[in-house]
């Protein structure tokens, strides 16, 4: 089992009921999945980025990425719409535990000039969504190795009914935010 659902089952179940005041089990928030997506605009001048932006969100993941298509056609960005524009990855159960351990512990700490994950990142339903500047601060990922520097957008999805019990989750996991005097 993953280490951070051990913690979740263990510590973190008890410490938000003590805390929320939960009558039933059922009721403590728990982690549904995790969304990583990556635009990739450079995509439609040349199909080498897509297919390195896959190689690489592949090993970020642990599976493959789904490609997303575009929409509508933008004659400003020079897209057309059915191309290909995006990558998205949807984690779930153990492969999403591991993903986070691997984030906060590994990743995040590599990200230069880290101060703290912004707080504010919370939509109001208690999913929490942030950002990546570049793929390389991941270990699996060889920063000799890479083309060009991608950014990913990765979102939290809980089933948390307001930001505060989301915000407190998240914390318990080891998710290092920025302390409001920091903000």
């Amino acid at each position: 089992m993953a280490r951070l659902r051990d913690l979740y089952k263990s510590k973190i179940v008890p410490d938000l009921t003590r805390e929320f005041g939960y009558t039933n089990v059922m009721a403590v928030p728990k982690m549904v999945k995790v969304v990583i997506s990556m635009g990739i605009g450079k995509a439609v001048q040349d199909k080498k980025f897509l297919e390195s932006a896959r190689k690489e969100l592949t090993m970020i993941a642990g599976q493959l990425p789904m490609v997303c298509k575009a929409k509508k056609s933008v004659s400003n960005f020079k897209v057309r719409e059915g191309q290909q524009t995006g990558l998205k990855v949807t984690l779930r159960g153990v492969r999403m535990y591991e993903f986070m351990d691997r984030l906060i512990n590994l990743a995040v700490p590599r990200v230069r000039d880290f101060r703290g994950l912004n707080p504010n990142g919370f939509d109001g339903r208690g999913n929490y969504s942030m950002g990546l500047i570049e793929q390389s601060v991941f270990p699996e990922i060889n920063p000799v190795a890479i083309e060009f520097q991608q950014g990913m957008n990765i979102t939290f999805v809980t089933t948390a009914h307001t930001d505060e019990e989301a915000r407190k989750m998240l914390a318990l996991f080891g998710m290092p935010f920025k302390k409001e005097t920091d903000a």
